[in-house]
């Protein structure tokens, strides 16, 4: 078995931040492996699906992004699942817009869901690094990944989501780069806008 975490922020003023892009990819994995209904459950909201040999648990904190952790922690009690039976989807904005990176444990990089998981349960856990991309300036980061997408990236994003949710299987069965192959092979990053440069 193996938890499958996506880091976001609860209710609908949220739900199209590039924040909450990690709730996107784990709703699509729901959606596309025909997972089970989703239920308020550690203190967040929870479902269950088959990825090829793994039944997967599939986590949506509705703690905010800052108190994930406690959410995490308490599912993974339950399930009794260890570090290296977790792994959390999430944006980075030290990665370019549409790069999708794997990578077990390591610093918050400034994710404030990170760091709570961490600090709740240490560091030692799979991450999917979803890439954002960067305003340019630290003092732009908090409106920036409170901001929607636009319609062009958001467009994007579901082909991405589409792809994460397709290679899902791999990654479930720890074949972390055959999940990348994949999702590169299916939706390759967008290339930079040089049109203004």
């Amino acid at each position: 078995m193996r938890l499958f975490v996506g880091l976001g922020n609860p209710g609908a003023s949220y739900a199209g931040n590039r924040h909450n892009i990690g709730f996107m990819a784990v709703a699509r994995i729901a959606d596309v492996h025909h997972a089970g209904p989703w239920r308020r459950k550690f203190q967040g909201e929870v479902s269950e699906a088959r990825l090829g040999a793994e039944k997967v648990v599939l986590l949506r904190p509705a703690t905010y992004m800052n108190e994930s952790g406690r959410s995490v922690q308490e599912a993974a009690r339950f399930y009794q699942l260890g570090l290296d039976r977790i792994t959390v989807f999430h944006d980075e904005l030290d990665l370019a817009f549409g790069r999708v990176r794997v990578k077990v444990g390591g610093g918050h990089a400034g994710n404030n869901g990170i760091r709570s998981i961490s600090q709740h349960m240490g560091a030692d856990f799979q991450r999917v690094r979803l890439g954002i991309g960067h305003p340019g300036h630290k003092d732009l980061v908090s409106r920036y990944v409170l901001s929607d997408f636009s319609k062009v990236e958001r467009a994007w994003v579901d082909d991405l989501t589409d792809a994460v949710a397709a290679a899902a299987p791999k990654l479930a069965d720890g074949d972390a780069p055959g999940f990348l192959n994949d999702v590169a092979l299916r939706c390759p990053a967008p290339k930079p806008d040089t049109s203004s440069a």
